[in-house]
């Protein structure tokens, strides 16, 4: 008997009180005022379920599912409630749970209890007419291979008991729970279906078919076959596709039964990990094809795959052109998993994503226009900063690209060539590969929000209190080794381990200047790259980006609230003199003219009022270090030399640096940062930051770190050796990107010669997981002229000791853009800049009212 294939659909719907954006547990009350035909209870008092008629078109399953959920809101708006069609409501909690009070949900409270209790999710099930129970059973079966692109269309459901899940489809995830969830195996009939049931129901782990939430089920009500993996979709044509796919798939299936087609399921294992990948990456990173060694496939890919292969079905059923129009407009505007991640980095607010979810739940079926046009041939990268899956710019950033989309390539090439004459003007160079070059400084500008400032803020200051503590300790009383957190090898066998750092004062500041290197993953969460604590560079690069830009584009819109950089030197000063008790005589001591941050050097001394020395310029006299030419005594040395400290000699060869520990030994000046720093910015050492901030601080860290290998332990060895062209590989004690390999980018020959060399010295290596930096747009020069084009960033932030246990971050951070084609982002590596436009809270110092800063240069 052939499928009927008529459509309908189940919405579960959260009920959510609109004053709190919390669940609201008033369902029983509500369906007391509806049709019991179309509206019934669920488990959770919070949620309502709509069940449609039977319709045969697309079209029909459309009005269907509006002419049902403006049933609920037509009585439940009035009583201050709304209605929220996503896997899980953004601001749900354990504590919002409250049972359905019916014997049948009372049985399975007391037998499954918390798994009951979690059960504040909701999905969407589609129902295709097959009355034909062995054929419902036979294409259940040969639809699975579809179900992962499916789930990930669907996914709404990134946030739980309020937080970001790190998932698309936490619902997925929790619904997997249920002893009879996921797929049913290979059967033969409707008979083995049944008996499988009646095994389950006897066994006494489930108390009746309704129980049996499998991934594709024959309806237990209806005969229909079920698809029954799919988070609801507030946007009603998101459901509407998923719909027209399935009954597709279910037409495919049945002409190849009919056809006697063989079937070879996937391994269950297979199967499971595709649905895990589908709940866990939604839409934003890869899913799994479904080949029969399944490989990683981008989800845009995976969606349009599974569309161009079900055409001759949608076409037969008259469903193509809207099925593939509908297909585009989600990869344009992405699923909601990936807009109620949009809507919380806004604010960081979970009230603006439950609005968000109540809007679109509330809206047209085909979910709110655009307030703004799409960017004009910008090739839109997942995990780009300021341009969202269809191409418009982000709320955010709106204001700028209209600015930019507004002026003719004529003018942008005439205000980028003003850039490079700034920049030629106030020397502002970087060496590269032994060259002194111009610094290459982007026009579009990075804006990071208050909410994320806030964010990043507490991360970095948590890390400096630790490392702080960690060199304080290591270089002291070594509790650290002596507890067993960390071998002695780890430490004394360290590039960056300095004996002779032991000698200065106890409780001597040794970190009072920190720099951490920070990239997005690809849900925009912030993560730990590298620590930086000899002597980390960029905060000038900074300020001059912020002074560039009010020269070449005064034009453009402030966001009110920003921050103005050039108030990091005052911060610098301070942090400076507080090992001296907040007075006297600063010098930064320098490499000199040849040093690769010799700008950096000049307009830190300039900005901060600090001497500009060399080792030449010094002299011990009296047991003080003074300088040379004035005899002024010196009372803090700010350590920027291209070699430790202990081996610096002059042009004579005097050991001048031996005689500067000298005096720091006695107190008598203060180095900053002190000589061994080194120890904590080891690739090594950052694995163990994490313990280190429980260990010393009693907290869990604030900010993730990147997955990190030492191949120094012999497990981790084999492990990266046999991923070396998965993985970053650095050297343990690198800088500026040199030495750094990235397996997926580099060549089999460069690949083969980084195995031998972690092969012979494993210690002097760590590994770390490729992280798919952010991208931002950033002019790039083509033959027509500069167009916008995504580049990799990563964020360098600076944080200042200005007392014991006293630490500032300062309102400047430096953004550091890769070269075209490239992940590595290091000024040393030819990469370039951009101005990082910090949105603070209104009270906090240096903040504009909207208005462009007034700065010196």
């Amino acid at each position: 008997m052939a499928a009927e294939l008529t459509l309908g659909a189940e919405e579960e719907l959260h009920l959510i009180d609109l004053e709190s954006s919390k669940l609201s547990a008033r369902a029983p009350q509500l369906l007391s005022r509806l049709p019991s035909e179309s509206y019934s209870a669920e488990i959770q008092r919070t949620t309502v379920e709509t069940n449609t008629e039977p319709v045969s078109t697309l079209d029909g399953l459309r009005e269907e599912i509006l002419r049902l959920r403006k049933g609920v809101i037509d009585i439940a708006e009035p009583e201050g409630i709304g209605i929220a069609a996503v896997g899980t409501a953004p601001r749900s909690v354990f504590a919002d749970f409250e049972l359905t009070t019916t014997g049948r949900y009372g049985r399975m409270q007391e037998q499954y209890r918390l798994l009951v209790d979690e059960q504040l999710i909701c999905g969407t099930q589609i129902h295709v007419g097959v009355s034909d129970r062995d054929l419902a059973v036979e294409i259940a079966q040969r639809v699975s291979d579809h179900l992962p692109t499916l789930l990930a269309i669907s996914a709404s459901s990134p946030y739980w008991n309020g937080h970001d899940t790190g998932y698309s489809s936490i619902r997925s995830i929790i619904w997997q729970r249920w002893p009879s969830a996921g797929a049913t195996g290979q059967l033969a009939s409707a008979a083995e279906y049944d008996q499988l049931l009646e095994d389950l129901i006897h066994s006494g782990v489930i108390a009746d078919s309704k129980m049996a939430y499998f991934e594709v089920r024959p309806s237990s009500h209806a005969p229909t076959l079920e698809l029954r993996v799919c988070d609801a979709c507030p946007i009603v044509d998101d459901a509407v596709l998923i719909a027209g796919l399935f009954r597709a798939a279910v037409k495919a299936a049945e002409d190849d039964i009919l056809a006697g087609r063989p079937y070879r399921p996937a391994a269950a294992p297979l199967h499971r990990a595709a649905m895990w990948q589908a709940a866990r990456s939604g839409l934003t990173a890869d899913l799994l094809d479904d080949e029969e060694h399944p490989r990683p496939i981008a989800a845009a890919h995976a969606v349009r795959r599974l569309t161009r292969r079900l055409r001759p079905q949608l076409e037969e059923l008259g469903d193509w052109e809207q099925v593939h129009e509908l297909s585009e407009v989600l990869l344009a505007r992405g699923n909601s998993a990936d807009r109620q991640r949009a809507a919380f980095a806004e604010r960081g607010d979970l009230d603006d994503v439950v609005r968000l979810v109540v809007e679109e739940t509330h809206g047209p079926a085909s979910g709110r226009v655009a307030a703004v046009p799409a960017l004009r041939s910008y090739p839109v990268r997942a995990g780009d900063e300021a341009v969202s899956a269809g191409s418009t710019p982000k709320p955010l950033y709106r204001d700028l690209v209209a600015f930019f989309e507004g002026r003719s390539r004529e003018e942008i090439e005439e205000r980028m060539a003003a850039g490079a004459t700034w920049v030629r003007a106030h020397e502002m160079t970087f060496g590269v590969d032994g060259d002194s070059v111009d610094f290459d400084v982007d026009l579009v500008p990075r804006l990071i929000n208050a909410h994320e400032w806030a964010e990043i803020t507490a991360g970095v200051v948590q890390r400096a209190r630790a490392l702080e503590a960690f060199l304080q300790d290591v270089y002291g009383e070594q509790r650290v080794l002596r507890d067993g957190l960390l071998p002695r090898s780890a430490v004394e066998e360290s590039p960056g381990w300095r004996e002779e750092a032991r000698r200065l004062p106890a409780g001597a500041l040794r970190a009072p200047v920190l720099g951490f290197d920070l990239v997005r993953n690809e849900f925009g969460g912030w993560r730990v790259l590298e620590d930086n604590v000899r002597n980390p560079s960029g905060i000038t690069y900074a300020v001059a980006a912020r002074r560039l830009m009010d020269a070449v584009v005064p034009d453009l819109p402030r966001p009110p609230g920003l921050l103005t950089p050039s108030s990091s030197f005052r911060l610098l000063r301070s942090a400076l003199l507080a090992p001296a008790g907040g007075e006297g005589v600063v010098a930064l001591l320098s490499s000199g003219p040849g040093s690769t941050a010799w700008f950096e050097h000049r307009t830190l001394a300039a900005g901060a009022n600090l001497l500009l020395l060399t080792v030449d310029d010094l002299s011990i006299e009296g047991g003080r270090v003074i300088e040379r030419g004035s005899g002024t005594p010196i009372d803090t040395l700010y350590l920027r030399l291209d070699v430790e400290l202990p081996e610096a000699v002059d042009r004579s060869g005097r050991a001048v640096g031996a005689e500067v520990m000298d005096v720091a030994e006695r107190g008598a000046v203060h180095l900053v940062n002190a000589p061994g720093n080194g120890i904590a910015d080891d690739k090594a050492m950052y694995c163990s930051v994490p313990e280190l901030i429980a260990y010393y601080l009693g907290e869990r860290p604030a900010l993730e770190s990147v997955p990190t290998y030492r191949t120094s332990d012999e497990t981790e060895r084999r492990a990266v050796l046999g991923r070396l062209g998965e993985l970053v590989t650095k050297p343990v004690d690198g800088h500026g990107g040199h030495g750094v390999l990235i397996g997926p980018a580099a060549t089999a020959s460069e690949v083969a010669e980084r195995r031998a060399a972690i092969a012979a010295d494993p210690g002097d290596w760590v590994a770390q997981e490729v992280v798919a930096l952010s991208t931002h747009p950033t002019f790039g020069r083509f033959a027509d002229g500069p167009a916008l084009e995504p580049r990799h960033v990563d964020l360098r932030v600076f944080v200042y000791a200005t007392g014991p246990d006293q630490y500032t971050v300062a309102d400047a951070a430096f953004t550091r853009v890769a070269r075209q084609g490239s992940m590595v982002v290091n000024s040393s590596q030819g990469g370039g800049a951009k101005d990082t436009w910090i949105v603070g809270p209104a009270t906090a110092p240096g903040v504009l009212a909207g208005e462009r800063g007034t700065e010196e240069g």
